[in-house]
């Protein structure tokens, strides 16, 4: 870069003689200016080239919603570095506040005491966020639903490993599930809900929001190459690591045994989010029953075992990693937008686990 500059500074020097002693329109120009610019670049060139300035790198960890979020960045400044880390733990402990329904203090918190009993402003933010959710609602045909906490309860997936639900406690708990519960007025800002013992969950969206929250600091900070990464479900790449220019190499798990690899992907400047039964799930008359409900029935979704989502926005793939698990592959394939890829694995099939065409 220096020679360079170095040139055009000793063009932009020739021209300036050249004008200064520029004869009149009649004449003809001297070549002797010509010369004096070929010995500065000449000279230019020869001079030694600054040190090369050492790449640094920084990994830290916290932990915010329940799990850990690990960042890990490059760049040439530890305290720039430094200062970035920390304002993303900052930003995800501030949304953490937000979104946790366990909270006194919390936003959502308040939302779920009391909205059944009058509506209740919200901020923008938390406003905007709730709206994103309706939308994936109604464009999931019902599938991803922030209001799924009783049905979770029901099965006895809250705080628990899970049980057998009977068919009335399931009917009773559909009641109170399913977005048309939920009333958003745009115009006052606020959140009502239309039956007692509806509560808003977050917690199948709140780190993608997180971590997109965390990446949009790093950028302000100046960052330019960072992963962030959420328990493992939700990860982001900005930018690419300095030894791959594809991106960040991310390694999607064998379901059946999580010692297997069955896809590897490259993070630049997008995320991936996934979601699996293997998470959580119990076994019941020689039956698998999965953490991952189907709001629609009431009962947990079958035939698919894992899917992961990559996505411009953490929130869309972590949103949609539930409506493809529960829709399956040829629902997937037919509704995903252009610029999201999805890697599915299904139970029992010839081809278990495949990126959709």
């Amino acid at each position: 870069m220096k020679r360079i500059l170095a040139l055009g500074t000793a063009v932009l020097a020739a021209n300036a003689y050249l004008a200064a002693a520029a004869p009149p329109a009649s004449g003809t120009l001297s070549v002797q200016p010509d010369r004096i610019a070929r010995d500065d670049v000449k000279e230019s060139l020869t001079q030694p080239a600054l040190p090369k300035r050492e790449l640094l790198r920084l990994e830290e960890s916290a932990g915010a919603m329940g799990i850990t979020y690990t960042v890990i960045l490059y760049g040439y400044s530890m305290v720039r570095m430094q200062v970035a880390v920390d304002a993303a733990f900052q930003e995800v402990r501030r949304v953490d506040r937000m979104l946790s329904k366990y909270r006194p203090d919390g936003e959502l918190g308040e939302v779920n005491r009391h909205a059944a009993e009058r509506p209740i402003k919200v901020t923008p933010e938390l406003f905007a966020l709730l709206s994103e959710c309706e939308r994936y609602s109604r464009e999931s045909e019902g599938t991803f639903d922030i209001t799924i906490g009783p049905l979770m309860k029901v099965w006895g997936f809250f705080r628990g490993t899970g049980r057998l639900a009977d068919k009335q406690q399931v009917a009773q708990a559909l009641e109170k599930v399913g977005h048309r519960n939920v009333v958003l007025d745009a115009a006052n800002g606020t959140v009502r809900f239309v039956r007692p013992g509806v509560e808003l969950d977050l917690g199948g969206i709140g780190k993608g929001y997180a971590v997109d929250r965390m990446v949009t600091l790093l950028k302000e900070k100046g960052i330019t190459s960072a992963l962030v990464n959420a328990g493992g479900s939700s990860i982001y790449g900005l930018g690419a690591p300095p030894s791959e220019d594809r991106g960040w190499e991310i390694n999607i798990r064998d379901p059946k045994s999580q010692s297997k690899v069955v896809a590897d992907v490259y993070l630049k400047d997008e995320s991936i989010s996934t979601s699996g039964s293997s998470e959580k799930f119990f076994l019941a008359e020689n039956r698998v029953y999965s953490h991952i409900m189907d709001p629609r029935t009431g009962y947990p979704a079958e035939g698919v075992l894992e899917v992961s989502v990559i996505a411009p926005r953490t929130l869309d793939s972590e949103a949609w990693t539930k409506p493809y698990f529960i829709l399956g592959r040829q629902w997937a394939a037919q509704h995903k937008p252009k610029d999201f890829r999805v890697f599915l694995c299904e139970d029992q099939t010839e081809q278990p686990c495949a990126w959709l065409q």
